[in-house]
Parts: C-alpha cells; structure tokens; sequence
C-alpha cells in the first residue's frame, strides 16, 4: 500500500506578496523616459539628461523601493536596509533571494522579457553600513524589456484609474443617431431590404405570413413577409496619437514623456476591448515624425530635439487616410511652440527662438490639409504661455478641434473624457 505524508505548509515572503500590484507601483520606471542617445550637449539648453537605465540591476533597485514603500517587508529587513540591523547577513541575504524570486516571477508570469538568462540566485557582495545592496556585475549587464502582456497589463491599470477618475464605468460602441440592421436589436423590427444583416425578426416575420395566407401547412412564406430587426448604428472612428519627444518634454524637472506614454496605453486598451472596429496609431514628432508600434512604445524615449509638429501632422494624416472609417480624428499632446520643418530636400529647418513666421506657415498649411480631409484635431497642451496659447487658439479655429490646458496630473483625464466624448458624435 502506498503512503503519502502531509506536512504543515510554511509559507514564504514571496508568497504574500501581489505582484499585479508591484507592478503597478513600478509604472512609472518601466516607463521611464530618459534622453535616448545619453547626454547631449546643447548650446542652449546644456547638458540634457542620460539614458532610462534598464538593467536587472536597476529593476531590483525599484522593486525593493516598492516593497518599501508599501510596508510589505519584514521588520528585521527594514532595519537592514535603514543601517539599523547589526549588518545581519542572514537577513541581508533573505533580500537578496526575495528580489532573485521576484524577478524570476515577473519573467514566468510574462511580464518582463531578458537580453540573456539572468542567473538566479545571483551572488551579493556585504553591505556597507548605509544598507544599499551591491549586487554583483553580472545583473548590470543583463536588461530586461516589458513584454507585450507587461504593456497590456500597465494599459489596462491605468485605463481603470482614468475611468474611474471620470466617473465612467463601463462603455459601449460609439452611438449615432443613425439606425442600421445588425446583432443588436435595440430599434424596431423593419421589412428586410436587399443588403440588410438577416437577423430575422421571427414573431413578426411569422404574423406577416399567418395574416397573409392564414394558418396553412406548409407556411406559404413570402419575401415581403421577411422582417429584421434595427440596431443602433455603430459608427467607427481611426485616431492617431500624436505625441513630441522634443527635449522640453522631460525638462525643468518635470517628466512629462511618461504620463503621454500611460494615455496612449490606456487608450490601445480602451480601443481593443470596447471598439474593437476602430484604429489607434501612435506617432512621436521631434525633428521628424515617426510612427512606433505598440511593442516599442514603453521604450520610447525623448531627445534633444525640436518640436516638427507639421511633419507630425502630415504623417498623422497619411496614416488616416489610408484607413476606410466614418471618424478620423488626431490627438496631438505637447509642451512647446512649433520650432521646425522638413525642408523639400529632407533637410531640418530649426528656429527655438519665438514663433518663425516660416515654420508657422508650414503647419498651418498642414492644419488646413487635415480639415479638408475631414480630420479633427484635438490639441492638449502641457503649457500655458501667451504665445503658444494663440497658436494653438489658430489650429483649433482652423480644425474645429478643442484646445486642453492641462497637466501631467490631468492629461490623462482629459484626454479619455474627450476620446469618449466624440463617441456621442458623428464628424462629418
């Protein structure tokens, strides 16, 4: 016969620990946006940041930050890291393997992805008395990127956090006064028509045989008998998400890349999972616009560039147009005044200094050829100077868009109540 013996399960740290909510307190890191290209040197802004440090190393850094800040250690380990444990080596190494696990759950789970296999455990040399781990080299030559259900995941968090900041829970498709034949059947039955969904309204369909041919077997079913249901008509809408990586985006100590970078995440999520008809791309405009898929966007990073918002703008509109939808709108987030253009050769023309009667006449041009296109352009500005609020006052006016002055803080807010707000509408 055989046995099996049960002994008393002892849990581990690791296993009280919610990683979905670690996660959620490390947003901002994995999302860092530091200068790509490491220091840059302008003359006249100066030295202009480093690049987002993306080693395991530094991911074990912002995890035990975490773990700090949400009470989730053990008072021993505290102590520890405050200087105050007696420089206890077994609880020094109880963190050292308490962050290997956590890493190595991130990677299992999918969150996180590695340039080559970290080893695990990895080695830890003692701590000084200020209680800093120094881990050793080799976890700072391995970087981690976010997997696909890294993004998703922060998209989907952040998502909730707006909706709930604006009071919405829960939201359909984009409603139009219109009615159509479909699914739904949220209208009145109507007679079928050439080209309708057959999506048979039967006890009508049935009442109109039995009161043209009476009771009869077989029913004597006729064409005009045939009725269908009405829905409301679904619009669908094709949004490109325009955002500046120009310098000033993460300047005068104030990030304001990331907060753009968590709208255009949560927005995808919207997108994806309540109007799954519609389209949402993401260009980033400095001295040249580029579109960037949505793997690449929690990498995306700004640079000491200027602000090409008319090259942005025309990207932005190729991009729409190719698509067949009855909405085409952009949302363009930035800080700063236009400062430069794409010359006919593919050369950059760049004026930081004031509003170049050139380069304004370069995007109001753009402007214009998006509102012949039937595009809206909604502009959210992370500033509020006098001259920069008449630029964008002109756009709006020519693109019967609305113009959002906002914050890091809000933009996010803002910028889901407007995206929602336009479901109500069909832009014609």
């Amino acid at each position: 016969m055989r046995y099996t013996t049960y002994s008393k399960y002892t849990g581990t740290l690791l296993d009280a620990l919610n990683i979905q909510g670690l996660l959620e307190r490390l947003a901002d890191f994995l999302l860092q946006s530091g200068f790509a290209g490491g220091p840059q040197y302008s003359p006249w802004w100066g030295w202009t940041g480093d690049d987002a440090d993306r080693s395991l190393d530094s991911l074990k850094e912002a995890l035990l930050k975490a773990l700090l800040e949400s009470g989730q250690l053990t008072p021993e380990m505290v102590n520890e890291l405050r200087g105050e444990g007696g420089s206890n080596d077994e609880v020094r190494q109880q963190i050292a393997q308490l962050l290997d696990e956590l890493v190595r759950r991130m990677m299992e789970e999918g969150y996180i992805s590695t340039n080559q296999a970290p080893q695990m455990p990895g080695s830890y040399e003692a701590m000084e008395g200020t209680g800093q781990i120094d881990e050793a080299s080799a976890a700072q030559q391995v970087e981690f990127n976010l997997t696909q259900k890294g993004v998703d995941f922060l998209g989907y968090r952040t998502l909730r956090h707006l909706l709930s900041a604006i009071g919405r829970s829960s939201f359909g498709s984009h409603d139009t006064p219109h009615l159509a034949t479909g699914v739904e059947a949220d209208g009145g039955s109507k007679p079928y028509e050439f080209g309708d969904t057959l999506n048979l309204d039967i006890p009508a369909t049935l009442t109109n045989a039995l009161a043209r041919g009476g009771v009869s077997v077989p029913l004597d079913l006729d064409y005009k008998d045939l009725m269908v249901h009405q829905a409301e008509y679904r619009s669908s809408c094709a949004t490109v998400l325009m955002l500046d990586i120009s310098h000033s985006m993460i300047l005068y100590g104030e990030d304001r890349f990331t907060p753009a970078k968590k709208v255009a995440l949560a927005l995808a999520h919207l997108i994806r999972t309540q109007y799954p008809g519609d389209t949402l791309k993401v260009v980033t405009f400095g001295d040249r616009a580029t579109e960037i898929p949505f793997g690449e966007l929690a990498r995306a990073q700004v640079g000491p560039f200027h602000t090409n918002t008319a090259d942005g703008l025309k990207l932005a509109r190729r991009l729409l147009l190719s698509q067949r939808k009855d909405m085409r709108q952009i949302i363009m987030i930035t800080d700063g005044k236009p400062s430069a253009i794409t010359l006919p050769d593919g050369r950059i023309y760049k004026n930081p200094a004031g509003l170049d009667p050139r380069v304004l006449r370069e995007t109001f041009a753009e402007v214009g050829a998006c509102r012949k296109s039937g595009i809206l352009i909604n502009t959210f500005m992370l500033a509020r100077e006098a001259a920069l609020m008449q630029f964008v006052a002109k756009v709006c006016e020519m693109a019967r868009g609305k113009a959002y002055f906002t914050t890091t803080m809000t933009l996010g807010e803002y910028v889901m109540r407007d995206f929602l707000r336009r479901r109500t509408k069909h832009v014609r």
